[in-house]
């Protein structure tokens, strides 16, 4: 697939030499500094070292007093509590988050994971009938709560009140809970929107803590779960989720729970840790519960502290995962020969595709399958209770959830974000929704949303490419949406010997620039850049700088983005 390279602004060039003399860094570091709004010193030395005493106040979040002041009231009087979550890696570790944390102090504390296939996505009828019949009286709902107007006030009826800890995009109207804490609701003046759910649990506590003036020591051990669900929900790793990720993964690397090392070892993840270690790792074996089951089992490995019953746990995990693999697979392979054997889908702007068979559980992942081949907003639909219920995904700078939201008289429900979202609609109602949802792509998309973009920080020779260089940018880390690991462009490189396919899927090869050193590059997935290269024409190459080990040998690699012929 053809991808167009999009280079970064540069900063201007006074600014990055002074930024460069203060820091004493090279020019292009502190270009990529100055990139990321670092333009001081003291800014490099907050991102270099990010410090918890830069959280912000909770209690700037709307509703903030309200929900801490409900929450102590109901420990005082011995109220029984309900800690309630959404079934994906987010959810799991905000209930885990929070449960952990009330469970130290109070003992009339219970959780609640929804069952995906019987109950659905959010808060459902049959969690407010297990609160009201286990006369719980404050449930706090994480991850999730944002759009479910009846069921709060269903809840509400039974006298349960509901503090909603969300950060999902708010509808029109706003549940009746006791307190609403989300940071893109309106009227929120919290500095920073882009918290994941276990973010605002996080907020919660911390509130807590700030109006008890109980240790908070107890709280920053279990950041833990806020960096895995900040990587696994894959919201911006900017502002405060880069201090909540670094701090959370430190504390991964230098005092791992069980249920980390446990991960550790059945994933095959090498530490320390990261947050690219984590969302490939970790992820999919959290995910794989719910997907496959409950999300319970995720639960009980976050929640276990003997190591042995840990690793029981996460095996069972693993193996949930290879199964979900199976599916993955097989539904990918469906959903993309329906696409190819119908001219209509074929040149269509959009993806959506019903069988009635698929696993709801894996829905997710073929649609970020199907744009990896067809680069365009894309839903999968199954059926699930008589209904289509499915999720969708987007291609960079198209908001798929403004689009559906166009198709709202044809669903049952929906929500999510710009770039994710999920919804549930009358079966016979699908045809009709394919047809508008192509029409709104159609009309909304533009040309430069149809092509994957890559975006180069900036152009260097291969002679920059250092140690020095690559331990300065390893500093930069956690990276993510918002901060991701710098990505180079060098010009002029011919191949070293002979180009290789490993596994007949990734390109290794040796590059270098004006027969200088050659350095070692790999392209995961690409056979298709091998027959590109095979007429020793000069060419460009996008990459990023990373490490090998081989062998108890660390050397530097370059991870190849693409590569494009020089012409003439």
């Amino acid at each position: 697939m053809r991808k167009q390279w999009v280079f970064q602004e540069l900063p201007d060039q006074e600014l990055v030499a002074q930024l460069a003399a203060d820091v004493r860094i090279t020019p292009t570091l502190a270009t990529l500094l100055a990139q990321r709004e670092v333009r001081t010193f003291d800014q490099a030395k907050q991102f270099f070292r990010p410090n918890l005493n830069e959280l912000h106040d909770p209690f700037l979040m709307k509703d903030m007093d309200h929900a801490v002041h409900r929450l102590i009231l109901a420990m005082r009087r011995g109220e029984k509590i309900l800690v309630y979550g959404d079934y994906d890696v987010d959810g799991t570790c905000s209930v885990a988050l929070v449960f952990h944390f009330l469970r130290e102090i109070y003992d009339e504390v219970d959780y609640y994971i929804p069952d995906r296939y019987r109950e659905g996505y959010g808060i459902s009828e049959q969690g407010i009938r297990y609160a009201s019949e286990n006369k719980v009286s404050l449930l706090i709902a994480l991850d999730c709560g944002i759009r479910a107007n009846r069921l709060i006030n269903e809840a509400r009826k039974q006298n349960i009140d509901c503090i909603i800890c969300d950060h999902h995009r708010p509808g029109n109207e706003l549940p009746p809970a006791h307190a609403i804490l989300n940071p893109k609701q309106e009227g929120c003046r919290y500095p920073y929107k882009e918290l994941c759910g276990c973010g605002v649990g996080f907020k919660l506590l911390q509130g807590f803590c700030k109006k008890l003036k109980h240790p908070t020591d107890s709280l920053y051990k279990l950041m833990d779960f806020v960096a895995v669900a900040i990587g696994a929900d894959i919201v911006p790793i900017t502002g405060e989720n880069r201090l909540l990720a670094y701090c959370g993964i430190q504390e991964i690397n230098n005092n791992p729970r069980p249920t980390w090392q446990a991960l550790i070892q059945v994933a095959g993840v090498k530490p320390p840790l990261t947050i690219e270690k984590v969302v490939f790792g970790f992820a999919p074996r959290i995910n794989a519960a719910g997907r496959m089951d409950h999300a319970d089992a995720a639960l009980r490995l976050m929640l276990e502290d003997d190591l042995e019953k840990a690793y029981q746990y996460a095996d069972a995990l693993h193996q949930k995962n290879a199964e979900r693999r199976q599916f993955d697979s097989s539904i990918t392979h469906q959903a993309l020969t329906m696409i190819e054997t119908d001219r209509r889908l074929k040149q269509a702007r959009s993806t959506v595709l019903f069988n009635q068979d698929w696993h709801k559980g894996v829905v997710g992942i073929v649609a970020s399958r199907c744009i990896e081949k067809y680069y365009r907003p894309t839903i999968i639909l199954t059926e699930s209770n008589q209904k289509a219920t499915g999720s969708a995904r987007s291609v960079d700078g198209f908001d798929v959830h403004d689009a559906i939201a166009a198709c709202s008289d044809l669903l049952d429900q929906f929500g999510g974000h710009a770039s994710a979202a999920g919804l549930t609609l009358p079966v016979e109602n699908v045809p009709r929704f394919q047809e508008r949802f192509e029409q709104v792509v159609t009309e909304r998309i533009s040309e430069v949303q149809q092509v994957p973009q890559i975006l180069i920080d900036l152009s260097i020779p291969l002679s920059e490419v250092s140690p020095k260089l690559y331990n300065i940018i390893r500093q930069m880390a956690p990276f993510g949406p918002g901060n991701m690991r710098p990505v180079f462009v060098s010009e002029n490189l011919q191949i070293v010997g002979q180009p290789r396919l490993l596994r007949e899927q990734h390109l290794k090869v040796e590059v270098c620039q004006n027969g200088g050193n050659s350095l070692s590059a790999i392209g995961f997935r690409m056979p298709h850049l091998y027959e590109l290269i095979q007429g020793n024409q000069p060419f460009k190459m996008a990459y990023s700088v990373n490490e090998n080990q081989y062998e108890g040998r660390t050397t530097l690699q370059l991870e190849i983005k693409d590569i494009q012929l020089m012409e003439g």
